[in-house]
């Protein structure tokens, strides 16, 4: 195997294939790259950790021998990203060893053979949707930060991925909150395909979404989910098991509504969570008529206040959150307005975005 190519040519598709690497792995393969050119010119770099793929396949370079490798992955990305702008940049596999040769710089690299690299067998997939990148990139964004973190109940470790003839549709929780985020776009003569997208999987298709290209296919099958995007082709394994019901979740009941403008209230919140108890990160709102006032303290007797204008025509009400909860929404979300809406201080509370965006969350009370 041997190829040359210049260093800005293979960067970013170093870095992004790099990122699917677990930094221990209990296999050594699992930490290398497969390398792979082809007579026709091609280079194929792919990364895995059993749980997670991401192959690239690249065309931008000059292939002087066909053959295969595995090549550590950090190692090389961080050789990449060291030289020079514009560097032209060669790598050969010269017995069991990978050379990388750029200018005066020659780095030698062990290698472990192509034959022991797992690879992936997705199978054929069940559905296909295609979607705009930037559709995809946007109802990501919307739900990611509500997915669980090592949660004993696994299944809550990620996002359910909902397609249905009438919309595409993402689900995540915690336990403590929900985010739900949907697109008027379906396929048709599906009735309803829900596939729970591992944590990891979520968080490096995002990546992926940072690119330039216009659309991304996801194929769903039983046990995987694979997005092509550009060159790259990610395939991740799905959670096995059932997503809780997360209509029963959404208060239906809803008698008390607060409307304000976002981008006042994430910088009063903001504010108020500085003083705010470390551990609990909880704040007190009191409103009453058109003022809404915003309270934090913490076990050093510090305090913080904030007043807003908000619009509010019910009795008057007080209800505590986690600060943290509310800023994670009001970041992602892009209106001018949005609505608060509870039927008590002890009812989860419903939050919506004003201005038709199809995304609403759901947030439990603290009590303080």
């Amino acid at each position: 195997m041997k190829f040359t190519t210049n260093r800005e040519a293979l960067l970013k598709t170093l870095q992004l294939v790099t990122g699917v690497v677990e930094r221990r792995q209990t296999l050594p393969v699992l930490s290398n790259l497969l390398v792979g050119t082809s007579d026709a010119g091609a280079l194929s770099i792919r990364g895995t950790d059993l749980e997670v793929e991401l192959i690239a396949d690249i065309m931008s370079v000059e292939v002087q021998q066909a053959g295969e490798a595995t090549i550590p992955a950090r190692k090389l990305a961080d050789i990449w990203r060291s030289l020079p702008d514009g560097a032209e940049v060669s790598v050969a596999l010269e017995g069991d060893r990978a050379i990388v040769r750029s200018g005066r710089s020659r780095f030698t690299l062990a290698t472990i053979p192509a034959s022991e690299f797992p690879l992936t067998d997705g199978g054929p997939g069940d559905t296909e949707v295609r979607l705009k990148r930037e559709d995809l990139k946007r109802l990501l964004r919307r739900v990611s930060f509500s997915m669980a973190q090592q949660d004993v109940r696994y299944f809550l470790n990620g996002m359910l991925l909902e397609i249905t003839s009438q919309h595409v549709r993402a689900v995540a929780t915690d336990g403590h909150r929900l985010a739900m985020s949907t697109m008027d776009q379906g396929v048709d003569d599906v009735e309803l395909v829900q596939s729970i997208v591992p944590r990891k999987g979520v968080l490096e298709l995002s990546r992926l979404l940072d690119g330039e290209e216009d659309e991304v296919v996801l194929v769903v099958g039983d046990n995987y989910l694979r997005a092509t995007l550009g060159c790259y082709t990610l395939t991740t394994k799905l959670v096995d098991g059932k997503f809780p019901d997360y209509e029963k979740v959404i208060p239906g009941d809803i008698s008390r509504t607060v409307v304000g403008g976002r981008e006042t209230l994430r910088q009063a919140f903001q504010r108020t969570a500085i003083l705010s108890n470390e551990k609990y990160r909880g704040v007190r709102m009191s409103v009453d008529g058109e003022k809404l006032t915003i309270k934090a303290n913490n076990p050093e007797q510090e305090e913080a206040e904030e007043v807003v204008s908000v619009s509010y025509d019910g009795e008057p009400m007080e209800i505590g959150f986690n600060v943290s909860y509310l800023q994670d929404v009001l970041g992602v979300l892009t209106t001018d307005e949005v609505r608060l809406g509870v039927s008590d201080a002890n009812n989860s509370a419903l939050i919506e975005a004003g201005g038709g965006e199809n995304s609403l969350y759901v947030i439990m009370p603290m009590r303080l």
